[in-house]
């Protein structure tokens, strides 16, 4: 689908975190939130360095109370076990029926190294580099179960046959894994992967291995050139660099009004902010924001960061969304039931497909 000046349609996502609650109950409404007003996906961050609610436990609750929404949970792979990983990622992605993602982070702070004791903080570029090997340990294990393979064979009661289970062998800097995977392949083959790539240690990672990537830019030109580079260098990675969705990531602090708090502010651009580039305005000129970058081809469309939760969706789902789905430049319904889908991204096949099955 295509907006009226001919380019695809936005692809808009939601951060629904700074809920100041340990229950689940506030994420799962504003996820239920997001999905009123048709977001591709929302977002949950999540750290060892400060307290708060496990993010992928808590979308995992919040997938039965919603039905198309994606779910994206922040899931480090610094001082986690990447086949543990992969299979609390495939678990949500099953729960969802689809709709799951992960957000892949580093942990580089060396308090975050003392929770667990294993090992000293590293460098983020030996992080990263990390990151890339549990996101390819994490795809293999993925496919290490064909397709519609179950514990049970699909024409029978019988347990599946070995010749469906395909095995895994890898070893990187830090780690090693065997497999199969010990959850069936996810619905999506391979759920969506998220890297914020503003950072130049990440870039690498988020070429090789995300579906969306994410990017602090200040102005449309900015993120135009960030999105170039990534999609070059996914093609030196055999990539399809079109399939790569690049998201301005912007914080927005919608306050009481529909126009910008200060002269200039909203259709101005973005300020430089702790948390990245920041909005402060209304609904309206928000919208002729988001309009503008997207009319310039700066970027596939937005991830927003609410600065005050529960207002700042609010006024972004019931203005700027509604105001975008008017002007015929966001979806006012989901063409799919599955965050590829949403994404306009295909379902990646197997590996053990590709090769004719041969283990």
């Amino acid at each position: 689908m295509t907006a009226p000046h001919g380019r695809p349609l936005l692809h808009l996502a939601a951060d629904i975190g700074g809920q100041q609650a340990y229950d689940a109950g506030p994420h799962v409404e504003a996820a239920r939130l997001a999905e009123s007003g048709r977001l591709d996906f929302v977002t949950l961050d999540d750290s060892f360095a400060r307290p708060g609610p496990d993010a992928l436990a808590v979308l995992s609750r919040a997938a039965p109370a919603t039905h198309r929404v994606g779910l994206v949970p922040t899931v480090t792979t610094t001082h986690t076990e990447p086949f543990q990983v992969q299979a609390a990622v495939a678990t949500l992605d099953w729960v969802s029926r689809g709709r799951a993602g992960w957000r892949i982070e580093v942990s580089p702070t060396e308090g975050e190294a003392r929770l667990f004791g294993r090992r000293n903080a590293a460098p983020a570029e030996e992080l990263w580099q990390e990151a890339a090997e549990v996101a390819e340990a994490a795809e293999r294990l993925w496919d290490s179960w064909e397709q519609d393979t179950g514990p049970r064979d699909p024409a029978g009661d019988r347990p599946a046959g070995r010749d469906r289970l395909h095995p895994v062998d890898f070893t990187g800097g830090t780690f090693s894994v065997r497999g199969p995977s010990a959850v069936p392949r996810p619905p999506q083959g391979h759920p969506v992967r998220v890297v914020d790539a503003t950072e130049e240690h990440a870039r690498a990672t988020a070429a090789r291995y995300a579906d969306v990537v994410l990017v602090r830019a200040a102005s449309p030109a900015q993120a135009a050139a960030l999105r170039d580079r990534l999609r070059a260098a996914a093609a030196g990675f055999g990539r399809d660099p079109g399939s790569l969705r690049v998201l301005a990531s912007l914080v927005v602090d919608l306050g009481d009004g529909e126009y910008a708090a200060e002269r200039g502010h909203g259709g101005g651009g973005p300020r430089p902010s702790e948390r990245g580039p920041l909005y402060r305005g209304g609904p309206v000129d928000l919208a002729e924001l988001i309009a503008a970058w997207h009319r310039a081809g700066a970027v596939d469309g937005f991830h927003l960061l609410p600065a005050e939760p529960r207002r700042d969706l609010e006024r972004l789902v019931n203005g700027t969304v509604a105001l975008l789905q008017h002007r015929g430049l966001f979806r006012t319904f989901y063409p799919g039931s599955t965050l590829r889908e949403h994404l306009g991204l295909a379902r990646p096949a197997s590996r053990y497909a590709r090769a004719g099955g041969a283990a």
